[in-house]
């Protein structure tokens, strides 16, 4: 329908209205493009993304994570390095884990330089469930078991969907789903055991929930952690196990966009549809998390909780578009809506 009715307001303004006609250069699939770009209509005003400054400090009190453990899965880089960080300046004893012991090594000295508390690093493949239970062992050995598990270890890269091999979709769902599937139940397990709680994240995407072409191993493996989560949020909330979840939007990691946008020409598309004008920060998520797991948040069990500066609402709504209508075009809209007659 909104389609159609553009394409009636094109056909009938560019006959009865001039403004229209020299402003809307053509009407395509419901959706405008004029012939004033999008920056001269915005020259006038505030940058978008200055109304949503990042802010780039610790939220939670010192020593909020004073005598907990947290165990983080792909912790040697990007967002866990991130997360890592946070977690170790408020307080806590670190475990990061990946499959690059050397990678882990350098980042736990890195945060260990920053925060004042020694970081450890244990290798882990999280595709491989001895593996898994050998690190969780490790972990038990140095440390005790877990107060927080993240699981952030993941793996993504952009196909088209016919051009996947079975190798290709087992190497990303072994990663994301498998792999916290095999952490959250080794630890899991021996918190029952021991009769102790503790507190799982997980970090997805907002496509987890809409699906997404061209990354469908990874939206599909996303999906099933997120049903994990909200899962044994209502099975384990009885042995004092909370579980939630974070779904980021486009933050700007050297790992993941290398993957996913490797000549960057898919940067200006993402802040165009982005209502706050920018990007997220490592810092900001970091923060979401360390909230999400300490004890400030021991009523929140089974959220799912969307982090994209509002980018899925942006690109769910039908006519979210109109946007990018001048106010020269609404005025030749108002006027023919006005004069149509009959439904």
């Amino acid at each position: 329908m909104a389609a159609d009715l553009l394409r009636t307001v094109s056909a009938r303004s560019l006959k009865s209205s001039s403004v229209f006609a020299s402003s809307l250069k053509c009407v395509l699939r419901g959706k405008f493009f004029s012939t004033t770009s999008r920056a001269a209509l915005q020259s006038s005003k505030v940058p978008q993304h200055l109304f949503f400054p990042p802010t780039e400090g610790i939220m939670l009190p010192p020593g909020s994570f004073s005598s907990k453990v947290a165990l983080i899965t792909g912790g040697g880089t990007g967002l866990g390095k991130a997360m890592t960080t946070t977690l170790s300046a408020l307080g806590a004893q670190c475990v990061i884990a990946s499959r690059k012991l050397d990678v882990l090594k350098q980042t736990a000295e890195d945060i260990s330089k920053v925060t004042g508390n020694k970081v450890l690093a244990v290798q882990c493949d999280v595709r491989d469930p001895q593996s898994v239970q050998a690190a969780v062992a490790k972990v038990v050995e140095l440390t005790g078991l877990p107060d927080v598990v993240i699981n952030n270890a993941a793996g993504n890269f952009i196909s088209p969907s016919e051009n996947l091999s079975p190798n290709a979709w087992r190497t990303i769902t072994d990663i994301v789903l498998n792999g916290t599937a095999y952490i959250t139940l080794e630890v899991g397990k021996q918190l029952i055991k021991a009769q102790k709680g503790a507190a799982f994240l997980a970090i997805t995407t907002i496509y987890a929930e809409s699906g997404s072409g061209f990354v469908v191993p990874s939206a599909s493996a996303k999906a099933g952690v997120e049903a994990m989560c909200k899962s044994l949020a209502a099975e384990w909330g009885r042995y004092g196990m909370r579980f939630n979840v974070i779904q980021p939007g486009p933050v700007k990691t050297k790992g993941a966009f290398s993957r996913l946008d490797p000549a960057g020409m898919f940067e200006a598309d993402m802040l165009d549809r982005i209502p706050a004008g920018r990007l997220g920060t490592t810092q900001e998520l970091a923060n979401l998390a360390a909230y999400l797991c300490s004890d400030y948040a021991s009523w929140v069990s089974g959220a799912v909780i969307r982090m994209d500066g509002g980018e899925y609402v942006s690109m769910a709504g039908e006519f979210n578009s109109l946007k990018k209508v001048t106010k020269e075009q609404w005025a030749a809209l108002e006027t023919l809506i006005r004069s149509t007659k009959g439904s």
